[in-house]
């Protein structure tokens, strides 16, 4: 089978790889085991194999029963054209044995290594495949909440990106891993409850930049100083709905990816490409959280239980091939391109050689390769590797060396973690859609009844208007009739009179009408009075039957308004419902405020829980003495949170939340209070919130800095000088804040709190204060002038090591910038440390017992030694004998690597030691 290096670089597109988005506790890269696994065998009669791995590249456990053991395949690439023309009268130099997963890797005609592997794939192995036996069971891992890690190593044009980053667009049986993993991916989660997202990346001369943005050229890595954490925030996260979209987001991806034409491939990768894709997946997955959500109080109580997410992560490492450049021919830019790939993927084996002999020192910030893939090997990760190999006899060489770095890696164990948490946001997501279901249903009950009342009310005024207008008619009515009949009356009795009166007016003798007209009057009298009281007798029959129609409207008018006084009262009943109601929203904002402060102070003490497991696991790994140089992690351990036991419900008090309801400002009141306790309290406070980087800056902007140093000067509390000593030896991590705390006479006031202080505890914060201080090149003139050099060399009568490993960490820092500034031709003269009387201190303490001590002083030696016009002092104080002793016996090659070259390269340490005859 015949197949050109082109072809593992997806034919036509040349390359093809990816395109454009409380309460982990993770191991650092470090040693946890190292099974018995075979290096090589000589394949002789009679000879036995020793099992170095079992038999299933996805198995969760090894046949040791260590879990999460490194697990390593090798592929072999078929010959390309040019190899079958020049090498057609060789053999291949290696032979597969996948039956058995060996690999022998011939000598010569009669003699072989044997290497076994957990899975060996030949060159007709499909890229299904390899995806099942190397990646799936990663991937499936990832799915279950863990960190994942596949990587591809070996010479360049042996097939890496073909195996890892092919699309297939052609033919999709060649669809390498990453396509093939996002796919399982995809069809295991749910778009609605789950979520995925990716970043490309790549690491080109030491640098990551964005493949999906060219303008983000140089992000930074950021570690989580609690957990150990490895995160890139500055780099693009893209979110993935479908196959097709992260399909685009390789090719574009992919274009942007470093590569050149070397004789050894036509597409060479000159830059480390990562994949990164982060799942996020809820535990109980697919089922609604917002279904049957009634109010209800029961449900409620159910709903209360925050979920619980799952976060892995799936790293995809297409590493750049390692290459000779006597075969490459890689020169200028190219050659440039070569080395810094060889000396990433050097520190990589450095890194796996220490994990796979369990060396105390795992050398990971050699290079940001290795810092990015702390996680993948010795860490928490499940990692699968799968190293490339050619045929040809022609690159034996690069074959045996690709092959050794495999079977080293399959020493390494990571222990896996998985990575569950609780979803607040949920359910505080939750919580709000509740209440405001419920605030919804009330405001309709309200606006119902309102509406009831309303429409009650308005019946019952039509129903009394119609009343009155009634009675107003009708009592008009009676009043016309009875005036009608009035004057009818009083018409009739005018005519009566008027007519008796022209009948007797004629009489003819006064007496006889006198007498007839006595008798007439008196007869029209009594007749008119029986009229009158006939009239009479009606109009109190009419006024009588007015009155009753009255009394009866004035019946219906009080009937009415008892109806109204009784729509009232139901209205007052009403409003007492509505407040009844009211009262108890407001019960269940109070419960929700309350739930969300327990929640807030179960997060805390998790965080803190968390924090005191890392630092007893890193105590526990490193014995207590061993720290990492230029690093607070000692420090810190000094400035716990505070207790407030004496409150009356007994619980501790969470910074992060004391922080978001008192406020900094409050907070850094508090420093100037009278009381002392509370003093003490607020400077641990402003402590914990220095040690975090995030909040340095919001703290010296409301003046944090100043008042620490002004406790530095006022007070005399040994307490508050440790405390406020260790907060600002944290500010001082910082170039901008170094600056300022010089500024505003930080350094003195350190002295002067070294020059009075006993405690070793409050030595230590201020000496690592000043060591931080010490690597700031603008400051040393200064730093020197105002006795910060005099104040380390006289923190040393304390004698206690953590206190001398802090003043040796800054002779060590100021050394190391002055050696830089006479280097760039800034100094002139004899070191600053010599001047002040510091090598005798160096020169006796330069083989101390305890190894922060002595790693520092012997970096200190070096940097010294590095500009002539010191030799002469340090040969007469002694300090070239142990310069010698450090090229010679020092654990550290670095260190021994560079006290060699500065005695080298020194004439006057030249002839001094001819002159002692000492053999160098």
């Amino acid at each position: 089978m015949a197949t050109t290096a082109g072809v593992y670089r997806n034919g036509n597109y040349s390359r093809n790889s990816l395109s454009t988005n409380n309460n982990k506790v993770e191991k650092p890269l470090s040693v946890n085991s190292n099974p018995k696994n075979s290096l090589k065998s000589k394949s002789l009669p009679g000879s036995g194999l020793r099992k170095s791995a079992p038999p299933s590249l996805g198995a969760a456990k090894d046949d040791t029963g260590a879990p999460g053991r490194v697990r390593v395949a090798v592929r072999l690439r078929p010959r390309n054209e040019e190899e079958m023309v020049a090498d057609a009268d060789f053999a291949d130099c290696v032979e597969l044995q996948p039956e058995v997963k060996r690999l022998k890797l011939r000598k010569n005609n009669w003699d072989s290594d044997t290497y076994e592997f957990d899975e060996v794939l030949t060159e007709f192995a499909s890229q299904k495949r390899v995806y099942e036996v190397v990646a799936k069971p990663v991937v499936e891992s990832v799915m279950d909440g863990y960190n994942g890690t596949v990587m591809a190593y070996g010479q360049t044009g042996t097939g890496k990106t073909y195996t890892l980053g092919r699309l297939g667009e052609e033919d999709t049986a060649a669809r390498g891993i990453m396509v093939r993993a996002m796919e399982d991916i995809l069809a295991d989660v749910s778009l609605e409850t789950d979520s995925v997202s990716v970043s490309y990346l790549q690491l080109y001369m030491e640098t990551i930049q964005d493949l999906l943005d060219t303008a983000n050229d140089n992000i930074s890595i950021v570690e989580d100083p609690k957990s150990g954490d490895v995160s890139l925030p500055g780099a693009s996260l893209v979110e993935i709905r479908n196959q097709q979209s992260f399909v685009e987001l390789l090719q574009l991806g992919e274009a942007h990816r470093f590569a050149a034409n070397t004789k050894l491939n036509t597409e060479s990768s000159r830059s480390h490409a990562i994949l990164m894709v982060h799942v996020k997946r809820s535990v109980k997955g697919r089922d609604s959280i917002l279904s049957n959500e009634n109010g209800n109080n029961s449900h409620m109580a159910k709903s209360l239980k925050p979920p619980v997410v799952r976060k892995g992560k799936l790293v995809v490492v297409d590493l750049a091939g390692s290459e000779r450049i006597d075969k490459s021919g890689s020169e200028g830019h190219a050659l440039e391109e070569a080395k810094s790939i060889n000396l990433s993927l050097s520190a990589l084996g450095k890194c796996i050689n220490a994990l796979a002999e369990n060396s105390t020192h795992v050398p990971i910030r050699d290079s940001k390769l290795t810092r990015l893939l702390r996680d993948s090997f010795g860490g928490t990760a499940r990692t699968s590797l799968v190293i490339t190999i050619g045929p040809s006899p022609r690159h034996r060489g690069e074959t045996t060396s690709t092959i050794m770095f495999g079977q080293r890696a399959m020493k390494v164990e990571n222990m896996l973690k998985l990575k569950e948490e609780f979803d607040y946001k949920s359910l505080s997501r939750r919580l709000d859609i509740q209440l405001e279901k419920l605030i919804a249903e009330h405001e309709k009950q309200q606006k119902a009844f309102e509406n009831e009342i309303e429409r009650v009310t308005t019946e019952a005024k039509h129903q009394i208007l119609e009343s009155e207008r009634n009675y107003a008619v009708e009592l008009e009515k009676e009043k016309l009739n009875y005036q009608k009949e009035y004057m009818e009356s009083i018409k009739k009795l005018e005519e009566k009179w008027m007519m008796n009166q022209q009948k007797h007016a004629g009489g003819e003798n006064a007496a006889g009408l006198k007498d007839e007209s006595s008798n007439w009057i008196s007869n029209g009298e009594v007749d008119s009075r029986v009229a009158n009281m006939e009239e009479l007798s009606e109009m109190k029959k009419k006024l009588q039957k007015e009155t009753l129609l009255r009394k009866a409207a004035e019946e219906e008018v009080n009937k009415l308004k008892s109806q109204l006084a009784e729509l009232t009262k139901s209205e007052a009943l009403a409003k007492s419902d509505m407040s009844k109601l009211q009262k108890m929203l407001e019960d269940e904002a109070c419960q929700k405020e309350k739930l969300e402060g327990e929640i807030a102070i179960l997060h805390s003490q998790l965080l803190q829980i968390s924090f005191e497991a890392d630092e007893t696991a890193r105590r526990i790994d490193k014995g207590g003495s061993e720290k990492v140089p230029g690093s607070l992690d000692s420090l810190l351990s000094q400035v716990r949170q505070p207790q407030t036991n004496d409150l009356g419900n007994g619980e501790k008090s969470s910074i992060a939340k004391l922080f978001e309801q008192v406020g900094l400002q409050r907070i850094l009141s508090l420093l100037e209070a009278e009381d002392v306790d509370v003093r003490i309290h607020a400077v641990k406070v402003v402590a914990n919130l220095a040690a975090e980087e995030t909040n340095q800056e919001k703290i010296v902007e409301a003046g944090g800095l100043k008042s620490l140093l002004m406790l530095l000067r006022s007070s005399e509390d040994e307490t508050i000088h440790r405390v406020a000593a260790g907060a600002i030896a944290n500010l001082a991590m910082n170039e901008t804040n170094q600056e300022l705390i010089m500024s505003q006479g930080g350094i003195r006031l350190l002295s002067m709190t070294a020059g009075s202080a006993e405690d070793p505890q409050t030595l230590r914060m201020v000496a690592g204060a000043i060591a931080n201080l010490c690597g700031n090149d603008k400051l040393q003139m200064k730093l020197r002038g105002e006795g910060g050099i005099k104040a380390l060399l006289g923190m040393v009568r304390c004698r206690h090591p953590d206190v001398l490993a802090q003043v040796a960490r800054g002779i060590a820092n100021f050394a190391k910038c002055e050696s830089r500034a006479s280097t760039q031709g800034t100094k002139n003269g004899r070191s600053f440390l010599i001047e002040d009387g510091v090598l005798p201190w160096i020169v006796q303490n330069a083989n101390n017992e305890a190894s922060p001590i002595r790693r520092h002083i012997e970096l200190a030696l070096c940097h010294l030694a590095q500009h002539e016009v010191n030799a002469k002092d340090m040969i007469s104080g002694g300090a070239l004998w142990e310069l010698v002793r450090i090229s010679r016996d020092c654990s550290r090659e670095d260190i021994r690597t560079l006290a060699h070259r500065t005695l080298t390269s020194s004439p006057t340490f030249q002839a001094e030691m001819r002159r002692l005859g000492i053999d160098y």
